[in-house]
């Protein structure tokens, strides 16, 4: 497929006198899970675990944005393989032992009204890296607590300083579609409610979407149907497992922004083949996949990525990237560009952004009680 004219802010859709256009701060209800407003804590690696295991910085600035108003609070990507980190820091659920400090933040997400969910994720080769601020980049050494071997569906290197992976075999394909599933498993015995499966940024999954991370010539490669085969059979490994009363998304590069790689054709037409299979969501990101892309960065720029796949898959969208002002993220779900407005930066900024936000736009929603004395 190639990539489409680049497209424009969606087209609004006529308004009914009777039925109010929904905003930022409208609830969001997806099979038996509701959302209090459209905002979403999304996925930000903190780099700040060890051996996988969550502690009391994850308790503290995921349940901060509990606090602070969002609707639904999303988990970093947390590896479904001990060999699936980005980084030795990152979260993981590969054990049972993992479980009880995130269902412990389960809980306080929960009592403080948002919703609990968690990314997993397979960073593929670009797996044992350095955290951001270690002052290096690339592959760690095993010796300086790096692993060895990191896989990918091709043996190709994500960049000159990464490690060079290995290409899976079919069987361990299917290994990590049982990791995925077993993980699925464990978020649910933590009492999350929301599961999005990672396939952006380069990660495992997105390097077997794209031609140019994917090189292989059996049934996993080559054709688009081979090449989205992986993440197909992820996702019904995860929706097996995943009570049909709670809700699955997944996260999708829209576009490499490189000739010769994955498009947004290509991420609609995924669209239309993961509904089906239970998902209910395709959260639009874009990029990861190569060292430098061709993208036009500015305030709301993949915002049109999740705006087509809405229009032309006819699946909920979520929309990421360089959104931090009320009014534009009110404007998304307003124009109907996507369901959902996925908030990072700015949620580092200012973990209350979403009760903020609703004094600028003049909507009234409840405090904490504890801050009440605040409000006014």
């Amino acid at each position: 497929m190639t990539e489409s004219t680049r497209p424009g802010p969606a087209s609004p859709q006529p308004a009914s006198p009777l039925v109010p256009r929904p905003s930022l701060f409208s609830p969001f209800a997806v099979r038996g899970v509701a959302l209090r407003n459209r905002i979403v804590v999304s996925p930000m690696c903190e780099y700040s675990s060890t051996d996988g295991f969550a502690n009391d910085w994850h308790l503290v600035h995921l349940g901060a944005r509990a606090v602070g108003g969002a609707g639904l609070v999303m988990t970093e990507a947390t590896a479904v393989t001990a060999d699936g980190r980005i980084s030795p820091e990152d979260l993981g659920i590969w054990s049972e032992a993992h479980v009880p400090m995130v269902a412990r933040i389960v809980r306080f997400v929960e009592t403080q009204g948002a919703v609990a969910g968690i990314q997993l994720a397979h960073a593929g080769r670009k797996a044992s890296t350095y955290r951001p601020w270690a002052g290096r980049s690339g592959a760690i050494a095993v010796a300086d607590g790096g692993w060895r071997p990191v896989w990918a569906p091709s043996a190709v290197p994500f960049a000159p300083d990464y490690a060079e992976p290995i290409a899976l075999t079919t069987e361990g394909i299917g290994s990590i579609v049982t990791a995925f599933a077993a993980a699925a498993r464990r978020a649910l015995a933590a009492g999350f409610r929301v599961v999005e499966i990672h396939a952006a940024h380069g990660y495992l999954l997105q390097e077997f979407l794209s031609p140019l991370s994917n090189q292989r010539t059996d049934s996993y490669g080559g054709s688009f149907d081979n090449r989205t085969r992986f993440i197909r059979e992820v996702v019904s490994g995860v929706r097996d497992v995943w009570p049909t009363d709670r809700a699955l998304f997944v996260r999708v590069s829209a576009t490499d922004w490189v000739d010769g790689g994955w498009t947004l054709d290509d991420s609609i037409a995924l669209a239309r083949q993961l509904a089906p299979l239970g998902v209910d969501l395709v959260d639009c990101s874009s990029g990861g996949n190569t060292l430098t892309i061709h993208a036009p960065i500015g305030a709301g720029y993949q915002v049109p990525l999740a705006a087509a796949v809405r229009r032309e898959a006819g699946v909920a969208t979520g929309a990421v990237g360089l959104i931090t002002d009320p009014a534009q993220a009110d404007m998304i779900i307003r124009q109907n560009a996507a369901d959902l407005v996925f908030l990072a930066r700015e949620l580092l900024r200012d973990p209350y952004w979403p009760l903020h936000a609703a004094r600028a736009l003049g909507v009234d929603i409840p405090w904490p009680v504890q801050y009440q004395r605040a409000k006014r």
